[in-house]
């Protein structure tokens, strides 16, 4: 492969120049490389700036994502400092960077504790090894163990589900067999069940400390308060995956301050000639606004867009989608479409050709968009995709002039492509907290969780059933 020319932000404001001879095979290689190169002593995440979505950072997953030239800045990863936070006090892992940079990882690393706690563990791995025997710990120093790991979990998401934090507690005990629980089939349920306790602890305290994507459920019903709503109602937490659901306003910002910045993007946007890395860079900073008003203020879906017209733009909405998921909108989508549409075609000719009645049942596929989307009757349509077209005929639905979005009776935003039209939907549904049409639930559920990765653990049957078929090799 070609020279590659890298600049990369070591520090706010440090820019160091690194030319490599080829592409590393991967993010993790590249990391390395800089660590040596620039003598960093610390763990960071890579992000760079994509060209595609006019100079926006976006997080370094894929290799292949980076260009040949590019501009990298180093994100420094949170320290397990508050693994030393008394039971009385926090501090906010994200303080420094409101939004996550890292997905729930496939493989759950354990972080490093304390000084004291990874001396003892060392030389109680070494005697598990000699004699079988397990570790008996302090109550401080169970407790550093728990508050680090809780600590590490809210680094990936604020709401770990019962399998996550199952997992958390397996990947303890592997990586440290002496803490396993003898004479328990697992070796480490309670450990599940104390973490289970301590990430409960953890979020109240960061409630306390004013964590928006806890604090949000904060303030229910209670004996000291018993007019207000139930605790188990309206609870807003993310519920397709979302890496950064409702982040914090950014240090030295504020609600005043944000929403000049938003009126700026509504000046901006309006003008002949924008100025779109302007836009990109306010759209960016006044995201965590945007969250508040989308999940807090549940506001209509017009006057959201009127407020903020930027997601009107398509770069906009996979930027949006990126802060929220982490996820390159139409690179991934479009690849996994490319992967796995020979099979889908092939599974659905064969299910169709069992009826002979292939026609018809295309006809159904497309027909579910044409009954609840019409251009003389939308005001009712919570989400849809309008295919417009000058002339009737069944032509018409597979090669139409143009596709528009529509959200809650709103003409959104209209695309050549029937698919570049239901990507940019789906992305919306994600940026505006939309629910799944009705009609339509089993659909985008494989197109979040299979073809987006965007996994919550729960699959429906007739998803999973065709997850497995498309799996599956003949």
């Amino acid at each position: 492969m070609a020279q590659s020319n890298l600049h990369i932000h070591t520090s706010m404001d440090i820019v160091r120049k690194m030319t490599l001879a080829s592409c590393p095979e991967s993010v993790t290689e590249l990391e390395k490389m800089t660590k040596e190169k620039f003598k960093i002593d610390f763990d960071f995440c890579l992000s760079y700036e994509d060209p595609d979505f006019d100079g926006q950072l976006c997080s370094l997953i894929d290799i292949e994502e980076l260009p040949q030239k590019a501009v990298l800045k180093l994100v420094r990863s949170q320290s397990d400092a508050s693994s030393i936070a008394s039971d009385d006090t926090i501090i906010l892992p994200h303080a420094m960077t409101p939004e996550r940079t890292q997905r729930w990882p496939d493989v759950c690393p354990v972080p490093a504790f304390t000084y004291e706690v990874e001396l003892i563990l060392v030389e109680g791995n070494l005697n598990h090894e000699r004699t079988g025997k397990t570790l008996k710990l302090s109550r401080g120093q169970k407790h550093d163990i728990l508050e680090t790991l809780a600590s590490k979990m809210h680094s990936f998401k604020s709401y770990p589900s019962d399998k996550d934090i199952s997992v958390v507690a397996e990947a303890l005990v592997t990586t440290h067999p002496c803490l396993k629980e003898p004479g328990t089939q697992t070796g480490w349920y309670g450990w599940k069940n104390s973490l289970k306790f301590k990430m409960g602890n953890f979020c109240t305290k960061l409630s306390r400390a004013g964590y928006s994507e806890v604090a949000v459920n904060s303030g229910k019903r209670s004996r000291n308060n018993p007019d207000k709503q139930s605790p188990h109602t309206d609870i807003k937490r993310p519920k397709r995956a979302e890496v950064n659901f409702l982040p914090n306003f950014p240090k030295g910002e504020d609600g005043s301050s944000l929403e000049r910045q938003r009126l700026q993007i509504v000046d901006e946007v309006i003008r002949t000639d924008k100025n779109l890395p302007l836009i990109a860079k306010l759209m960016q900073t006044t995201f965590s606004l945007r969250r508040k008003e989308v999940i807090n203020d549940d506001l209509p879906v017009g006057e959201i867009l009127e407020r903020w017209p930027a997601l009107k733009m398509e770069s906009q909405i996979c930027a949006e989608f990126h802060r929220i998921t982490n996820i390159n909108l139409k690179n991934h989508f479009y690849s996994e479409l490319d992967r796995h549409v020979p099979r889908l075609q092939s599974l659905f000719r064969k299910k169709a050709a069992r009826t002979g009645k292939v026609s018809e049942v295309l006809d159904q596929l497309f027909n579910t968009y044409d009954r609840q989307v019409n251009e003389l009757q939308i005001d009712n349509i919570p989400v849809g995709l309008l295919l417009i077209s000058a002339t009737s005929t069944d032509a018409a639905v597979f090669c139409p002039e143009k596709v528009a979005v529509v959200l809650e009776g709103n003409t959104v935003v209209d695309f050549p492509t029937f698919s570049d039209a239901f990507v940019m939907l789906f992305a919306l549904i994600y940026g505006l907290h939309l629910s799944y049409p009705k009609d339509l639930a089993n659909t985008f559920d494989f197109i979040q969780k299979v073809l987006m990765g965007l996994e919550d653990g729960k699959l429906k049957p007739r998803v999973l059933s065709l997850k497995n078929d498309l799996l599956s090799t003949e």
